[in-house]
Formats: C-alpha cells, structure tokens, sequence
C-alpha cells in the first residue's frame, strides 16, 4: 500500500470516527443538556467537514501520483 493510499484511508477512517463521535456527543446532549457535549458534538462535525475538505484537496493536489 502507497502513502497515498494509506494517507486517504486513514483521512476517510479519520472523517467517520469524528462524525461518529460528533452524533454520540450531540446525542448526549439532547438528554443531558451539558453545554460541554454541545460545544464537542459541534467540534466534532466541524473537524469531520474539515477532514471531508482536506481529503478532496489532498486527491486534487495528488491525482498525478499513482496509487501503487
């Protein structure tokens, strides 16, 4: 496996886990109602578009280097 690949595996990996993690947190807070599972549920949503973003730059930047 290439760095690329491996690099976009662990962004895709990496965007899941955080929307994942984001809907546990917002979750907790629809039943709780801390204002600390808010701010981290929002924090979380936000760094997996910010991931979502930065893989499709980084496919856009690397298109010329293979897989392999």
């Amino acid at each position: 496996m290439s760095l690329k690949a491996f690099h976009i595996f662990f962004i895709l990996v990496s965007t899941a886990f955080a929307l994942g993690f984001g809907g546990w947190a917002l979750r907790e807070y629809a039943r709780d109602g801390g204002l600390g599972m808010l701010a981290t549920g929002a924090g979380s949503c936000l760094s997996s578009v910010a991931l979502a973003v930065y893989g499709v730059w980084f496919l856009r930047k690397l298109k010329h280097v293979s897989y392999l």
